[in-house]
């Protein structure tokens, strides 16, 4: 599987961005998608996932209510909606793919190459 990530950019707080995460290569209804990020200076966190069915959802607690991760097999694709930004959202943002459903970083195997997301204050 082989990812894409795109849609980040620079926005004021309180704003929107929707991140998409296009994936070639095989079979990617099979795989449960997520999305990390990482701000400078820390470690690689867990923000949300979507089994291959799109009918189980998990969030981290920092995003709960403010992100949405949904997914679109037949378009090989994989969003994140995210509302009510803070700055605190700044990070590079990553999506990746696991055989299973899975929260560790470590359990995914394959990744997108990022995409930068900045949140004014």
């Amino acid at each position: 599987v082989q990812l894409q990530a795109s849609g980040g950019g620079l926005v004021q707080a309180g704003g929107s961005l929707r991140l998409s995460c296009a994936a070639s290569g095989r079979t990617f209804s099979s795989y449960a998608m997520g999305w990390f990020r990482q701000a400078p200076g820390k470690e690689r966190e867990f923000v949300a996932r979507i089994r291959w069915s799109a009918y189980s959802t998990y969030y981290a607690d920092s995003v709960k209510g403010r992100f949405t991760i949904s997914r679109e097999n037949d378009k090989n694709t994989v969003y994140l909606q995210m509302n009510s930004l803070k700055p605190e959202d700044t990070a590079v943002y990553y999506c990746a793919a696991a055989p299973y459903l899975a929260r560790a970083a470590h359990e995914y195997d394959y990744w997108g190459q990022g995409t930068q997301v900045t949140v004014s204050s």
